[in-house]
């Protein structure tokens, strides 16, 4: 592939990647409520940075590790309560205060935004999956143009993420003002159930995962 061609290619599969409603979605559209447009771009910057160093991670040969069975299973179960926890942070706050109110200085402030893109990210299965086989698949053509093409792979990915992520925060802030404090908790009742929904599957997904490891072991 030519260095236009891994550019275009690695931004589409970014961009359908990025489309589909995940855990960093649900957060972004939460965080930009609260904190307003810039925490979309926070977000995907530290998705961004924990992407850069998955990809330096593959190049030198984590990929292996990640195609492992249990790699999977408990990716999948640590994410799994990290999601729930996360859930449990949003649904508490039910009829407790206005959260459309501005944070007072070191109260309630959370999880720094680039802290949670990247945590979010990593709590996801599916993604550390998705870079382990897709993602891997495209770095090794890249690999073929040496840095420059890692870096146009790369490039063309996270741009993806960046006008996406980008995009859904401008249309929620834009829309911050029509939003009563009592519609806001809906929204964010919403998405924790919907993080919880997302939390329950990666822990099905990981305790399936652990448990055919264990047959086989066994069996062995």
């Amino acid at each position: 592939m030519t260095g236009v061609e891994i550019f275009f290619f690695s931004w589409a599969v970014g961009f359908s990647g990025a489309i589909m409603p995940g855990p960093l979605l649900t957060f972004n559209i939460k965080e930009t409520l609260k904190r307003g447009f810039w925490a979309g771009p926070q977000l995907v910057l530290g998705h961004a940075l924990l992407e850069g160093l998955l990809l330096l991670g593959l190049v030198l040969g984590l990929g292996n590790l990640l195609e492992l069975e249990i790699s999977k299973g408990i990716i999948s179960v640590l994410g799994g309560a990290f999601l729930l926890w996360t859930a449990w942070g949003m649904l508490r706050y039910e009829g407790k205060e206005d959260l459309l109110a501005p944070e007072s200085p070191g109260r309630g402030a959370g999880m720094p935004p680039v802290i949670a893109g990247a945590a979010i990210s990593l709590a996801n299965p599916y993604w550390s999956v998705w870079w382990a086989t897709l993602g891997l698949g495209f770095l090794i053509q890249a690999q073929k143009m040496g840095v420059t093409g890692i870096l146009l792979f790369y490039s063309g990915h996270i741009l993806a993420d960046f006008m996406w992520y980008t995009a859904v925060s401008l249309v929620v802030a834009g829309g911050k003002k029509a939003i009563t404090p009592k519609l806001y908790r809906g929204v964010i009742i919403v998405c924790g159930l919907f993080l919880v929904y997302l939390a329950l599957d990666f822990l099905r997904l990981g305790v399936e995962t652990l448990d055919v490891m264990g047959w086989f072991l066994r069996e062995k």
